[in-house]
């Protein structure tokens, strides 16, 4: 589903809304958002129930980006909520306030009063999660009319992310590529204190997969390709992930230093907690990157190397589902699903051998075929456009 690319969008005020989930994937999705329209010339207000993540994540904050306390009941926010919207995103299902709605509402009906021109209507959209099943397609830029309520009479609109031309797109800033291009892989690994020569390394960014005490053993087996290979764990979960193996399945003595060596082909080195600038840096640099989540998985797809997701496990068993979708979508070749499927299930099955060669094969095209597509924000700004002409 196409739109048109000549609507006037310049100088927008946004309003996102978005509640932080303990994964914090969710914040990373709508900051990112924020940020990238800001540096396209628009005015946002993120709504963020918990704040306290960007001191790490994004501590230098983003010129164009003004951060709000989202407290209930709004009323301690009076004056922000009497400031003009031309755009709503809730973000992930999260629901507007109705306080936010009524003084939308109330600055249409006093723009009218005051016989200044009549503000429009925001256009309101609920951004949704990204998925590559069927349903996207169909369900992408579907209106809902809001029938009571502040909000009776006006439309709410429901925007897909998503991997094919009929679907949202993905995030993309229009200078990533470029920064890429411009990325000295040696100069951040000397800055990392980490080898520059003589290892492959991967990064190791996941919840606790059953499956992990056996990539540990295969790596310190096998290595990537038959070399040694220094896997950089992520701050959190994975850290503790992978020191609860080392003590469990290793035996191995866990101290306070930040490298770990076994007794094979495997070096393991601990981050800390990275802005979002700063991972993609890391995805960059590594050889093999396994992610968790929506924001780290597409930033792996834009770095081009191979990478192995972790998805958000759900009770329903939902998540099977949605991660099958994605490898047949993108076309992965049977050893990468087969690893894949390991590493999400917890089947009682050894964990396959990597194959970096063709993973790699398969992640410069899938890659190649994205950057083919019109990015997220680049898609929201022009359905936003066709809306209020």
């Amino acid at each position: 589903m196409s739109f048109p690319t000549d609507c006037p969008t310049s100088q927008l005020q946004w309003a996102i809304f978005c509640r932080v989930i303990d994964n914090f994937g969710d914040l990373g999705v709508c900051w990112r958002l924020a940020c990238d329209l800001a540096q396209r010339g628009h005015t946002v207000q993120l709504w963020l129930d918990d704040t306290s993540a960007l001191a790490w994540l994004a501590p230098e904050g983003c010129s164009g980006v003004q951060v709000i306390a989202w407290t209930h009941p709004l009323s301690a926010q009076a004056a922000e909520l009497q400031r003009a919207t031309d755009v709503m995103v809730e973000a992930f299902g999260c629901e507007i306030d109705p306080e936010f709605i009524a003084a939308q509402a109330m600055n249409m009906r006093s723009s009218s009063l005051n016989d200044s021109e009549k503000l429009p209507q925001p256009v309101w959209i609920n951004l949704e999660y990204l998925s590559a099943e069927s349903y996207v397609e169909r369900c992408h830029a579907l209106p809902s009319l809001q029938s009571s309520g502040p909000a009776a009479g006006w439309t709410k609109w429901f925007f897909y992310p998503g991997f094919t031309s009929q679907t949202g797109g993905l995030l993309r800033e229009e200078n990533l590529i470029t920064r890429q291009a411009q990325f000295d892989v040696t100069a951040w690994l000397g800055a990392q204190g980490l080898p520059t020569i003589g290892e492959k390394r991967a990064s190791l960014f996941c919840y606790e997969p059953a499956a992990l005490p056996d990539l540990l053993a295969q790596m310190d087996q096998h290595g990537l390709q038959g070399e040694p290979v220094r896997l950089l764990v992520a701050a959190g979960r994975a850290e503790r992930a992978v020191q609860t193996a080392l003590k469990t399945a290793f035996k191995h003595q866990i101290d306070s230093k930040s490298t770990h060596c076994l007794p094979g082909l495997l070096s393991i080195s601990y981050l800390p907690l990275l802005t979002q600038n700063q991972f993609d840096h890391l995805l960059w640099a590594c050889d093999l990157n396994f992610v968790r989540g929506e924001d780290s998985l597409v930033r792996a797809l834009w770095a081009g190397q191979p990478w192995v997701w972790h998805i958000y496990p759900q009770s329903d068993g939902a998540h099977h589902t949605k991660l099958q979708a994605l490898l047949l979508r993108l076309g992965a070749p049977a050893c990468l699903q087969a690893f894949h499927h390991v590493w999400n299930e917890g089947l009682q099955a050894p964990l396959p051998l990597i194959d970096l060669a063709a993973w790699r094969a398969f992640a410069a095209d899938s890659r190649a075929q994205l950057l083919k597509q019109t990015d997220l924000t680049g898609q929201l700004l022009s359905f936003v456009g066709g809306k209020k002409s």
